[in-house]
């Protein structure tokens, strides 16, 4: 009786140390998330939300993280992920305060909104590998990791990403 009770405490330290090390190394990764959720999302609040988004997926999901090293890049996709969702979401509710900013943005012109219009008419797959290569000063071989797509297949994403941000531009 009372070993299975010390087998039982046992398996609970083990398994609060399991989350105290995940929390851990999510808290490492917090400020990289956040610039990502950002420069996706261009609000604080959006971006904040998404990141608490991934954060919780991440958490539901960590049982299907197979190796430990990937972790990063794991989180950095599904936040990525969570982004692409909340652009999703906002595509279909268009509210009308939206309207004003828009049409007061629509007056001013400088090189970041030109730029950020740039941004928005690349392709998704162009749009993420310039972001995080630019934004976020990340190699090839780490997109790669982050998007599960082959080094050379990144470095074409990128090369015709910034050919058309240039025509944009």
């Amino acid at each position: 009786m009372v070993e299975n009770t010390m087998k039982e405490v046992r398996m609970v330290d083990v398994a609060q140390m399991d989350e105290e090390a995940f929390f851990q190394r999510l808290y490492v990764e917090h400020r990289k998330l956040y610039s990502i959720a950002f420069s996706y999302l261009r609000t604080e609040a959006d971006a904040l939300e998404v990141v608490q988004e991934a954060s919780c997926r991440a958490w539901i999901k960590r049982k299907k993280l197979k190796d430990e090293q990937a972790f990063t890049s794991w989180v950095i996709r599904i936040t990525i992920n969570c982004c692409m969702d909340e652009l999703r979401r906002k595509k279909r509710v268009f509210p009308a305060e939206t309207l004003i900013e828009t049409a007061a943005q629509e007056m001013k012109s400088n090189e970041r909104i030109d730029l950020e219009r740039a941004m928005d008419r690349l392709k998704p797959k162009y749009r993420h590998v310039v972001i995080l290569k630019y934004y976020q000063d990340m190699t090839t071989a780490q997109i790669a990791s982050v998007l599960q797509k082959p080094e050379g297949t990144v470095k074409t994403w990128l090369r015709e990403g910034l050919k058309q941000l240039r025509e944009y531009l």
